[in-house]
């Protein structure tokens, strides 16, 4: 598998970095793992095309982490002259959220005729799915977003890699992470313990009940950034823009 991160960012671009967008290929597979606002200006600055992916996997339904899809579709739709199918995958509410939100930004715009066909696919939690040949399980986690937020888990047969998502702390996200080869956690805080996001002490505390052989920070507040220099270096990578990490 390789893992580029196209925007590590929080909400509110923290340290100029993008919003939570990543590619991940195993093969000839390519798929994206959420899509944030800056999602064409994400995949530009890395020199790709949206044609190259064809499954979007969204961890849940805030706004830094799927409002890119719009933007993502219009450019398939007209510049970039999509003809693949495009599938759409995320938790329950999917499909009612995104058309909402279309209409908001580019009304009736979701209804004119494609050159390509687009799919939906509503991920359930702890009920594995083939997605792009990985078998992807989804578990449920402690965000609220109008819909169950999940911690994402890909296994191809040989590798393991795993997303937390957004998330306070819950046992779930040592299941979603359990053994992974890499796991990307978001890492909102250093020491400020907030409801809804994880803190640096908080996985440093669990990162031996979860066992990944790597664990990547990301989704990192100014907070968090400043403090970027008392992570262990010996047992955590930082996640920035255009990195690549071969899993």
């Amino acid at each position: 598998m390789k893992l580029t991160i196209l925007g590590s960012g929080d909400a509110f671009s923290s340290g100029g970095r993008l919003p939570s967008c990543y590619a991940l290929e195993s093969g000839d597979e390519r798929i994206l793992i959420d899509c944030g606002p800056a999602i064409l200006t994400a995949l530009k600055k890395q020199g790709l095309s949206g044609n190259l992916y064809s499954h979007i996997v969204l961890s849940h339904l805030h706004g830094d982490h799927f409002a890119g899809l719009p933007f993502f579709l219009i450019d398939a739709m007209f510049p970039a002259m999509r003809t693949e199918p495009l599938t759409l995958v995320g938790p329950p509410g999917l499909e009612l959220r995104l058309r909402l939100a279309f209409e908001l930004f580019y009304p009736r715009l979701i209804s004119v005729k494609r050159k390509f066909e687009l799919r939906f696919f509503e991920i359930d939690k702890e009920a594995p799915v083939d997605i792009a040949g990985f078998s992807v399980t989804a578990y449920e986690v402690d965000h609220f977003s109008g819909s169950p937020s999940y911690a994402l888990r890909f296994e191809n047969g040989e590798k393991i890699f795993a997303f937390s998502g957004d998330s306070g702390w819950t046992d779930n996200l040592i299941r979603a992470g359990r053994g992974a080869d890499l796991y990307l956690m978001e890492c909102y805080q250093y020491d400020l313990d907030l409801p809804m996001h994880l803190t640096y002490k908080r996985i440093e505390c669990e990162s031996s009940a979860i066992g990944a052989k790597k664990i990547m920070l990301t989704h990192m507040a100014d907070e968090m950034l400043a403090k970027r220099n008392l992570v262990d270096a010996n047992r955590f990578l930082i996640a920035d823009d255009g990195m690549i990490v071969h899993i």
